[in-house]
């Protein structure tokens, strides 16, 4: 199963996540997020990452479409993973410019599966719970009714969001089995800080599941 880490925001976790052998870890843009990201520091975790094996992915919400390719430019990214209500002209766009896409998808019923088809040029879905008005688009550690995704049609593949932990990663995979999780608040001490026994504690519950 592949494993990513949202909201990495220091040399230390990246290295955790990297001996631990998750495949990507997330670079949050989005000034309103407590895991934002300066592009100083996010260019210092890149340059680090590309002599090891996990891969550096920028995580923006409806950024205008000039600075997000400037920032990919400026990182050398080759992953992005889109939280707004980015369209497929936008995707194309990035996708012009050589980086693989992540589209996240808001869940809270099962029509919700239907948006799949408005995003054709993706590389990858992002299924995350749907949040209000007063929540962040991601990392609200809430989760929806994953039994939803057992009616999901898609060749791409994907990953499950969303109030995941050492708790309930077992149930994950043996009711849902994704292709793919995606982790921020699950493996942190407090808001916003990742904590590196958390992270090795559920790697390691994952590998022996």
């Amino acid at each position: 199963m592949i494993t990513k880490i949202c909201g990495i925001k220091n040399e230390d976790t990246l290295i955790c996540c990297e001996d631990n052998g998750v495949n990507f870890f997330g670079m949050i843009f989005y000034p309103k997020s407590p895991r934002n990201i300066s592009i100083e520091d996010a260019s210092n975790l890149q340059k680090k990452s590309e002599n090891l094996n996990i891969n550096g992915v920028g995580v923006f919400v409806n950024k205008n479409i000039n600075e997000i390719e400037g920032i990919i430019k400026k990182l050398r990214l080759k992953y992005v993973q889109l939280h707004g209500s980015e369209d497929e002209e936008y995707i194309k766009t990035l996708k012009r410019i050589g980086v693989k896409v992540i589209k996240s998808i808001s869940i809270s019923n099962i029509n919700d599966l239907r948006n799949i088809g408005n995003y054709n040029s993706s590389d990858y879905f992002l299924f995350d719970y749907k949040p209000m008005k007063n929540e962040l688009p991601g990392g609200n550690a809430k989760s929806f009714d994953w039994n939803i995704l057992k009616n999901l049609n898609t060749n791409k593949p994907w990953f499950l969001s969303g109030g995941i932990s050492i708790k309930n990663i077992q149930e994950i995979l043996n009711d849902i089995n994704p292709f793919g999780i995606d982790l921020s608040s699950g493996v942190e001490k407090e808001l916003g800080i990742k904590d590196n026994h958390i992270i090795n504690n559920f790697i390691d519950k994952l590998k022996n599941a």
